[in-house]
């Protein structure tokens, strides 16, 4: 079960602007153009939570806003047509629930607010100038997990399996948000941890068997997943494929666990997508995003899936177990 909360502030709080509050027009209906690289069906709680908190804050789908959905289906390549059909329909503003999808809108636009949502590095990818001070048309909330948090993740995925030496780690080239940089990260805390890192890659689902090929081959020990949405689109298949292989699984989301992955440690992620709303209500209220500083997460959960675990014939740690923030049974 929960036991964490999740803190989220934006520094130096909720920024005001001349006029803002006067800034949405009576009987105005403000269209919102969601650009996501998943399937909508693999992202439904956390679509769920984002309209709830707009909501919440007096917007409503079909009442002060309309909603234009694109779905890529898991494929990152689809992402600029849709972008640039997001721009020829003159959208208010666009939501982009991760980093493949912010810079296909950013690339797309430079003049429509885009409120980007779980980049890992939205500065070196060009969103934005700085965290404190994005100085163009994109703001929103970052993933900045970073070194720290993979080693973490490593560092869980050793505990629950000691004997591991060869760690796969998965990612999608042509996905910002999964690239082998995220190998280079671990490389100094897999030595520590006398763990060899390799690195695999995979666009989509019919990449997945060749990549399970070459790990059984090269006899891998357990898996971690980088932060692609390709992956959480088709966690099921990815899921099924590790069973199958009786490999163990890292990943930073919890979604893929609940679908059959043995473990993810990272961000909560419908509190923070959640907090994405407050960017969209801000914006069309009138503030400028190139003056709201981006906002970043500041706790995370573990989440264990024991069925899994009993599945590979695998015996967790009871300390693990207990440090879980939630255990599906």
């Amino acid at each position: 079960m929960d036991r964490r909360t999740f803190i989220g502030s934006i520094a130096g709080g909720f920024l005001t602007f001349p006029d803002a509050a006067g800034a949405q027009q009576a009987g105005k209906v403000y269209r919102i153009g969601y650009l996501s690289t998943p399937t909508r069906e693999s992202v439904v709680r956390a679509l769920e939570a984002f309209l709830d908190s707009l909501r919440k804050r007096g917007w409503s789908d079909g009442q002060n806003i309309a909603i234009e959905y694109r779905w890529a289906e898991g494929d990152v390549e689809r992402l600029p047509s849709l972008a640039s059909d997001l721009v020829a329909q003159n959208v208010d503003l666009i939501v982009a629930p991760a980093a493949s999808a912010a810079v296909a809108a950013r690339k797309a636009t430079a003049s429509i607010p885009i409120v980007m949502m779980f980049p890992t590095d939205p500065v070196g990818l060009g969103l934005v100038a700085s965290l404190s001070h994005p100085g163009g048309n994109v703001t929103g909330t970052t993933y900045a997990f970073g070194p720290g948090i993979m080693a973490k993740q490593l560092e869980l995925l050793k505990e629950a399996v000691p004997r591991a030496t060869r760690i796969a780690v998965l990612w999608n080239p042509v996905d910002p948000g999964s690239t082998p940089r995220m190998k280079d990260l671990l490389e100094s805390s897999a030595r520590a941890m006398r763990v060899r890192i390799q690195s695999l890659e995979a666009r989509g689902p019919e990449d997945f068997e060749r990549a399970f090929a070459v790990m059984a081959r090269e006899r891998t020990d357990a898996l971690m997943g980088s932060g692609s949405s390709t992956f959480t689109a088709h966690r099921g298949k990815l899921s099924e494929l590790a069973l199958k292989a009786r490999l163990p699984t890292m990943y930073g989301y919890r979604e893929i666990v609940e679908a059959g992955g043995l473990m993810a440690y990272g961000v909560k992620m419908t509190d923070f997508i959640g907090r994405a709303a407050s960017y969209v209500d801000k914006i069309l209220r009138g503030a400028n995003p190139a003056e709201l500083p981006v906002e970043q997460p500041t706790a995370f959960e573990l989440v264990v899936n024991l069925k899994t675990s009993k599945a590979l014939g695998l015996t967790l740690p009871q300390s693990l177990l207990l440090r879980a923030d939630e255990v599906i049974q």
